[in-house]
């Protein structure tokens, strides 16, 4: 990995910067693809999937053309050593993929509980919230501001530790996975299962659909951890 990783470091500039915008549209059609699968799958929940709107497609590209200046940022910096990547396969791999799991989650529940509360709600976090009831596109309908503030937080964090590259990897992919999930507009675990040790701290789809209702609870991503902890979590 740190060799490929050296040799795209040589690849002529236009070509990373259509290589992360590519990477980004493939994710956010994943996205929308399996989405739909699912919604269907479960369409005994009585879910019929939404056509987005030629404004939602409109930002849909707008975010992914910012997750790719924020992709580009983070090369830059490990580029330049501010990022350092370590590349060790050990159990280190599951430490640091709890840590960025964790650090990340109470990172964004700040951020989020931040512009809920004051006028950023009305500025900027109001569009996503036109979607009282998500559907999967609603991952990227987001305002600019927002996208770039959410992709700061993680590069700060990337700069702060030396996460290992297989849990940056893992990390993104349940990053993207528990998006997907919150926007579904279903609920896809059984409510017995939602009730497991470990599974009924999880941020659910059912968590975050109330958090779309309920706009004053609800504030965490991957857990509801923190908002058990300060105050704001709704069942």
């Amino acid at each position: 990995m740190q060799q490929f990783l050296q040799s795209f470091a040589t690849l002529y500039e236009p070509l990373i910067w259509t290589i992360f915008l590519v990477e980004n549209v493939l994710l956010t059609v994943l996205v929308l693809l399996l989405g739909r699968y699912i919604q269907r799958r479960l369409s005994a929940q009585g879910v019929t999937p939404v056509a987005a709107s030629r404004k939602e497609w409109f930002i849909c590209a707008g975010t992914n053309v910012l997750n790719t200046v924020v992709t580009y940022a983070g090369y830059w910096l490990w580029k330049q050593g501010f990022i350092t990547i370590s590349y060790e396969i050990s159990w280190t791999i599951v430490t640091h993929l709890l840590l960025l799991l964790m650090a990340m989650d109470l990172l964004m529940f700040l951020f989020h509980y931040l512009i809920h509360k004051t006028f950023l709600y009305k500025a900027i976090h109001g569009l996503h919230h036109q979607a009282i009831h998500p559907k999967p596109m609603d991952l990227f309908i987001l305002h600019p501001v927002e996208t770039v503030c959410f992709g700061a937080l993680w590069l700060v964090l990337l700069v702060i530790f030396p996460f290992n590259i297989c849990a940056i990897i893992l990390y993104l992919t349940l990053n993207l996975a528990f998006g997907l999930t919150g926007h579904l507009g279903i609920e896809p675990l059984p409510a017995a299962i939602r009730q497991w040790p470990v599974l009924r701290y999880l941020g659910t789809s059912t968590f975050h659909h109330d958090h779309h209702e309920h706009v004053g609870y609800n504030f965490g991503f991957y857990t509801n951890l923190w908002d058990r902890l300060f105050g704001t979590y709704k069942r």
